[in-house]
């Protein structure tokens, strides 16, 4: 499913025709080098559709891009992370 999503600095978010929120993972700059994704919401009329797996696909496409390393914070993405071992080279250390 390709959403129509909005990228800003740290922050990708879905919102729906009457500009109600309805999706949204957040992900605020660590040092230099990295990204740590602290909120992954989605609405409970959009859940089950595998939306907050793209959100954090998208923040790993960008980290990819900018050669950050990723802090899962937030719950979510914390289990993305554990379901993706191949992802690991992309975990901050700290």
């Amino acid at each position: 499913m390709n959403h129509p999503y909005i990228v800003e600095n740290s922050r990708i978010y879905l919102k729906g025709e009457d500009g109600k929120l309805l999706a949204e993972i957040i992900f605020p700059r660590l040092g230099e080098a990295a990204i740590e994704i602290t909120h992954t919401f989605v609405d409970p009329s959009l859940r089950g559709q595998g939306i907050a797996g793209e959100l954090v696909e998208e923040v790993i496409a960008k980290a990819k891009k900018e050669k950050l390393k990723i802090k899962p914070v937030c719950s979510y993405a914390g289990a993305y992370f554990e379901k993706h071992p191949e992802l690991s080279a992309l975990l901050y250390k700290d």
